[in-house]
């Protein structure tokens, strides 16, 4: 006898990433940051150890929610914090998509957004993007029962990206909200946070994971209008996000030079990494993210990702039904991009 809901039983549910827990690897699988932290983050997190951990978190991280409103040029109210972005996207599915409703999401793209919806007992559709990575119109038609839009940008794993101008014209076309999911965007050259005044369908879910090198802590907001942020409230855990991962966040977001310093390395880095993959024959996608997407016109690629993972460097190989596979690879600390680099070379 089952217990369970048939769209749990149905689904294969979301893998993340591969961590491995024994033995040492290059890790350049999960868009990590290979950097430490802000300095100020050990220091904040210490002073909450230092008075204890007794009482309950602020339940909206208020002291976050006006450092980062300061940071971003927008009010407090209009940003709800969570336990990573993944959180945040749980949050707004959610809240607005019931059973047998409807999310739209293009392909390929974050897998988890099929997972969230299989959740709601939705259907989830999918808009494939064009050859070149742009998104046509259909993206935005609407269909009976649509109650959400999931569009990553930059894309995963791509690492490209549609212009505001593109995502604003998409948004007024849509019938339900867009959330636009920015967990690579302090890597892009645009982002698409002023949308969100011009628009109240448009919200904006930012990560710490990547730019701000906490993975490891789960801290994610999002940036909506006031009014939907009243109502999504309602939806989230009392206390979503702990004192640790609220002071840690605060203090990472408020040492925005330490952010100029980190994401200048990894950019310099993402462009002799595309060279480099390139010049071995890959035809890798020019990327606004901590990663890079390579596929290859002949050989085949997932004997090169499980060579590479038995020499201990942990790549994602990734295959799209229709679209082909490919490599995606993190950018990580020289160092760990040149032992890959030059392992790949004996390879090919």
């Amino acid at each position: 006898m089952s217990y369970f809901r048939p769209e749990i039983e149905q689904m294969d549910g979301y893998v993340p990433g591969e961590q491995p827990q024994a033995g040492k690897f290059i890790k350049l699988n999960t868009n990590e940051n290979p950097y430490p932290a802000s300095p100020a983050v050990k220091q904040a997190i210490a002073a909450v150890l230092e008075r204890g951990l007794g009482r309950y978190p602020d339940p909206m991280a208020n002291g976050f929610r006006r450092r980062a409103a300061e940071v971003l040029g927008v009010d407090p109210d209009w940003i709800l914090c969570g336990n990573g972005s993944d959180d945040i996207l749980t949050i707004v599915t959610r809240a607005l998509v019931g059973q047998r409703q409807w999310l739209r999401l293009p392909y390929p793209s974050y897998i988890l957004y099929q997972s969230l919806a299989q959740l709601q007992g939705a259907g989830a559709e999918e808009v494939r993007f064009e050859s070149d990575w742009s998104l046509a119109d259909k993206f935005a038609e609407p269909i009976k029962d649509l109650k959400l839009a999931f569009l990553p940008n930059p894309n995963s794993p791509s690492g490209t990206v549609l212009s505001p101008a593109r995502i604003l014209e998409l948004a007024e076309r849509l019938p339900c909200p867009l959330l636009v999911d920015e967990a690579y965007a302090d890597f892009a050259d645009e982002n698409c946070l002023s949308l969100v005044a011009k628009n109240e369908k448009i919200m904006v879910s930012r990560s710490l994971s990547k730019s701000y090198a906490l993975a490891g802590l789960r801290f994610g907001f999002l940036v909506a209008q006031p009014h939907l942020i009243e109502q999504l409230v309602k939806v989230k855990d009392s206390y979503n996000c702990d004192a640790l991962a609220i002071a840690g966040a605060t203090a990472a977001i408020d040492d925005q030079a330490w952010l100029a310093e980190n994401r200048a390395k990894i950019l310099q880095t993402r462009q002799r990494l595309t060279f480099a993959m390139r010049e071995l024959g890959f035809a890798t996608v020019d990327s606004q993210a901590n990663f890079v997407w390579n596929p290859h016109p002949t050989l085949p690629l997932r004997p090169l990702y499980e060579k590479l993972k038995a020499d201990r460097i942990l790549v994602r190989y990734m295959d799209y039904s229709g679209w082909g596979d490919g490599l995606r690879i993190s950018v990580g600390g020289d160092d760990q991009i040149d032992a890959c680099l030059a392992l790949l070379k004996t390879m090919i």
